[in-house]
């Protein structure tokens, strides 16, 4: 069988290749592309945001408006920008990290994308068919029930159908980390990131059913006439919170894990030490994901729970500072008496550490229950969450593209654009948001679209807009980065950084379809680094080389994602057209048809023989 990565092919062929791959690093790259795309969209929202509050009574959007902007932001980075960029990279190395040649269900892992994808799409639609969702990102019920356009509707099933293909991917990371392990890793032996997506995943597997039951019970109240959360029907609009923070609150640690993980990897690399308290960095680990579970009610301090209810969930968010805590003295104590070498994954790292810092302080602020009664519903939490998640995944996101560029496209980026880019955005994030603590301790309250003259508030959030500039001129400087190293970038070898640690590393970039040609031998923590220092140039192999086993690729993943989208049409549209019911048995048509299709299509993959691995090796044509 021929290599597909041998093989020269057409832009047709490309795209073919690339809508029906199952192979976890191309799915990856899709995962980038689809989750930067939403990333610049959630920028621009961004930077309506900011326009629009850069001067008091401006009209420059309606106040109708500014709440679908503020609301599609805030849902597009979370959902369909933030996660997606982690699920690419945890497609692209953690398969690789574990000696894996794809992960366990490379067909759902095609699924899980693809449904993302038009869940994404789904969503953004709402512009262009009667306005988009404006309750905010959480999508109170309060606020929800009583939204008069089709915007809620929208948001309700575009994240059914997007948070079914991120269960999906849960799932699939969980059996892949926990099966398919090379020999010799144990779980004690396996990379920090690995580790990271591995509770992120069990996160999400828990997590998630929440949003989906809450979103489900919002759909019956608003299309059904349901009497759930609708208190003027005897509901109860609170439980709605319950449900939303019970998923809401991990899935900041869903979000917030793997960018520890990316630190984790780049910071002993490039301080050339092993990364300090191992051990305890995975056990702080668990603890956060089994913490993350007991903290969702210090975001509804303010809401009537009482004194003893707001007493537990204070306490146990302090608790959980205390595993985080561990994790950022480790960070350090690995840098401390390292030989560091900056480069720019490296900066964005040591970057990282005082950033998130400050949003965790701010956290153990707002997890005060009577100090919360006063930051409630400021800029002060906007400034606490943007450090969390900016300050955190964001920069863990431009670290960690760098860092593992080579490994996904055999390029590095280019390193002086790589760190104006930080420089750029390093300076506009905290221009943005350090300024919007003060803000808020002044009494500006969130989700405003203007403000008075002569309240105190016009220079902070002048200045707030200005650093808003600095980081679009960061992200464009970026894809500038993208396209100069696409177009002229040197390709790059086995290990292009020099000091790889872990098993990503000991494969060429980018690694070859079946990822290693022999299963290694895993023998310690920080598996290639153990061979190098032995002088060793490849991983020992833990098997004879012979035929590797290779999933064919399928388009029907594609076709069952379609066919959700299109029955969501008809669910939004089911009173206001005769064809509504029509489009929703459409729709289910083509998905079960095509799971009917995959059920009794009797699929056996196919082989990489022996002697086409030899040619490669010897540089002949497979």
């Amino acid at each position: 069988m021929v290599s597909t990565l041998t093989q020269k092919k057409g832009i047709g062929a490309i795209l073919w290749d690339y809508l029906t791959t199952v192979d976890h690093k191309k799915i990856g790259i899709l995962y980038l592309i689809s989750g930067g795309f939403f990333f610049i969209l959630g920028g621009l929202e961004a930077m309506i945001i900011r326009i629009q509050l850069a001067v008091p009574n401006n009209e420059f959007v309606s106040a109708g408006f500014f709440n679908e902007i503020i609301t599609m932001h805030g849902t597009t980075m979370i959902f369909l920008a933030a996660m997606p960029l982690l699920f690419g990279l945890m497609n692209a190395v953690v398969p690789i990290q574990i000696g894996a040649r794809d992960v366990a269900f490379p067909f759902l892992n095609s699924l899980g994308f693809w449904l993302f994808s038009f869940g994404g799409l789904f969503l953004n639609l709402s512009w262009f068919l009667g306005g988009a969702p404006d309750a905010g990102w959480t999508s109170y019920a309060s606020l929800a029930l009583n939204s008069p356009t089709h915007g809620v509707d929208f948001y309700i099933l575009g994240l059914q159908v997007s948070g079914l293909g991120t269960l999906i991917a849960g799932i699939n990371f969980l059996v892949t980390i926990i099966n398919m392990r090379a020999p010799g890793m144990t779980f004690m032996r396996m990379p920090l990131f690995t580790w990271t997506t591995f509770v992120a995943s069990a996160l999400i597997l828990f997590a998630f059913p929440a949003l989906t039951v809450g979103l489900a019970l919002l759909m019956f109240d608003r299309m059904f006439n349901g009497a759930i959360f609708d208190a003027s029907l005897g509901g109860n609009t609170v439980i709605y919170e319950h449900l939303f923070w019970i998923f809401g609150h991990p899935e900041v640690y869903i979000l917030v894990l793997p960018a520890f993980g990316i630190f984790s990897e780049i910071i002993p690399v490039f301080a050339r030490k092993r990364l300090f308290g191992y051990s305890s960095m995975v056990f702080a680990t668990v603890l956060i994901g089994f913490l993350g579970f007991m903290v969702w009610a210090h975001h509804m301090f303010t809401t009537g729970l009482g004194s003893i209810a707001n007493a537990i969930f204070a306490v146990a968010t302090m608790a959980i500072a205390v595993p985080t805590g561990i994790k950022i003295f480790n960070w350090l104590f690995t840098i401390w008496g390292g030989s560091v070498k900056f480069t720019s994954p490296m900066i964005w790292s040591v970057a990282f550490i005082p950033s998130f810092l400050m949003g965790g302080v701010t956290g153990v602020m707002l997890g005060m229950a009577a100090t919360d009664y006063q930051y409630h519903d400021t800029y002060f939490v906007v400034a606490h969450f943007h450090y969390v998640i900016v300050g955190g995944v964001v920069f863990s996101l431009f670290a960690g593209a760098t860092y593992w560029w080579p490994t996904m496209f055999g390029k590095m980026l280019n390193e002086g654009l790589s760190k104006i880019t930080f420089v750029l955005f390093f300076i506009g994030f905290h221009l943005t948001f350090f300024i919007q603590h003060f803000l808020g301790l002044m009494g500006m309250p969130r989700r405003i679209f203007t403000f008075l003259p002569g309240q105190g508030l016009e220079t902070g959030n002048f200045v707030s807009t200005v650093g808003a500039f600095f980081m679009a001129a960061a992200t464009i400087v970026l894809l500038l980065n993208i396209v100069i190293t696409a177009v002229k970038g040197k390709k790059v070898g086995i290990d292009p950084w020099e000091d790889g640690r872990t098993l990503e590393w000991a494969v060429s970039s980018p690694p070859p379809e079946y990822n290693f040609k022999q299963t290694p031998l895993v023998r310690g923590l920080d598996a290639l680094w153990l061979e190098k220092m032995e002088g060793k140039k490849e991983m020992t192999p833990a098997e004879p080389l012979g035929d590797i086993h290779m999933p064919n690729g399928s388009i029907l993943p594609l076709i069952m994602s379609f066919g959700l989208f299109v029955a969501s049409f008809g669910i939004l549209y089911r009173q206001d057209y005769n064809w509504g019911l029509p489009v929703i048995f459409i729709g289910f048509i083509i998905t079960f048809g095509a799971m009917i299709v995959r059920s009794i299509k009797d699929d056996h993959g196919y082989h990489i023989h022996k002697e086409d691995l030899l040619k490669e090796e010897r540089g002949g044509k497979a």
